[in-house]
């Protein structure tokens, strides 16, 4: 592999983290993600041109991969996938974001492929408010199945993520983060920012109520790939002491682009340079007749638009689903 000039955005920040959409299908219809969604364009790239496109990002200093959706999961071939991208020279880590239905079956072979990392979404313990907030196929069991079978699994890091809203589930997030210790994972919490409906919770509130329901915080250093900003947090899990590191994303009130690393695929086969933009360069016709050097070039191009920060809390955008998260 010959290595091309790094990816830099406008502000200097080296760009080494893809993440990639594979498609804007889901089975679940969550309020903060889909709302009102009734269609999905389905799959747009396929197996090859994700390979094509991985390598020649791969080639630009990308180093981690991340698969989201929609759901990605749903991809019949998201264990080839996975095959694939851990396959790709210069990849150094591949992760996937689930909604967690298809995790009790798939965790094992997704591990097998090289899948290093794994994020599952679990917003509440409460089957009927998890069918509110999601929909009918959102099964609060077969989550916990499906997180249990990737401890199992033995992924190197497993994380639980949860979308906080006022007067839905910010009353759970103690049991939320003794739940993820008891699997050997890291409970995350997200500020929901403004794709669909409900009331963020701030990050500092969200700690405040981590303490009042039974968690003590203590300040961590530790940084992924990610925007995370993290706890390390210790807790009574009936007579068993719990502990283990929580991550919190502030999107609105702990602005996170200051150390941008990223930058997305859309389900459509676009280019976005930021999550809170509307830019998007097309890259799948490219994929599949220009060489590689004009695919750099349409890159690089849409790179050059990334602004210094996002504007998420004074402008609108489409649905998350249709973005990937």
């Amino acid at each position: 592999m010959t290595p091309r000039t790094p990816l830099v955005d406008p502000q200097g920040r080296h760009i080494v983290y893809l993440r990639l959409s594979l498609t804007d299908r889901c089975n679940f219809r969550c309020s903060y993600c889909s709302p009102g969604l009734e269609t999905a364009h389905g799959d747009v790239l396929d197996r090859s041109d994700i390979r094509r496109m991985v390598g020649i990002f791969a080639e630009m200093g990308i180093r981690r991969v991340r698969l989201t959706g929609g759901e990605p999961t749903l991809r019949k071939d998201i264990v080839e996938i996975v095959a694939d991208l851990t396959a790709t020279p210069g990849i150094d880590e591949v992760a996937l974001t689930t909604n967690g239905h298809r995790l009790e079956e798939l965790a094992g072979p997704l591990r097998q492929a090289g899948l290093r990392q794994l994020n599952v979404s679990f917003d509440t313990f409460d089957g009927d408010r998890l069918e509110r907030l999601s929909g009918r196929a959102a099964d609060v069991e077969r989550i916990r199945r499906g997180i249990a079978a990737a401890a199992a699994a033995g992924f190197p890091s497993l994380k639980v993520n949860t979308v906080v809203l006022r007067d839905v589930n910010d009353g759970e997030l103690g049991d939320l983060a003794r739940f993820a210790w008891r699997h050997g994972a890291i409970a995350r919490y997200i500020e929901l920012m403004p794709f669909g409906g409900g009331t963020p919770v701030s990050v500092a509130e969200m700690q405040r109520l981590l303490e009042e329901q039974g968690v003590t915080l203590v300040p961590d250093a530790t940084r992924g790939w990610g925007p995370a900003r993290h706890m390390r947090g210790a807790s009574l899990d009936g007579d068993v002491l719990r502990q283990g590191l929580l991550g919190f994303i502030g999107a609105i009130t702990e602005n996170f682009c200051g150390d941008c690393n990223r930058v997305r695929v859309s389900a459509s086969g676009a280019l976005r340079a930021c999550l809170g933009g509307r830019d998007e360069v097309p890259l799948v016709g490219l994929l599949r007749s220009a060489s590689g050097e004009a695919i750099e070039a349409a890159i690089r191009e849409g790179l050059s638009r990334k602004r210094d920060r996002h504007h998420m809390e004074d402008e609108s955008f489409e649905t998350m689903v249709r973005i990937g998260g």
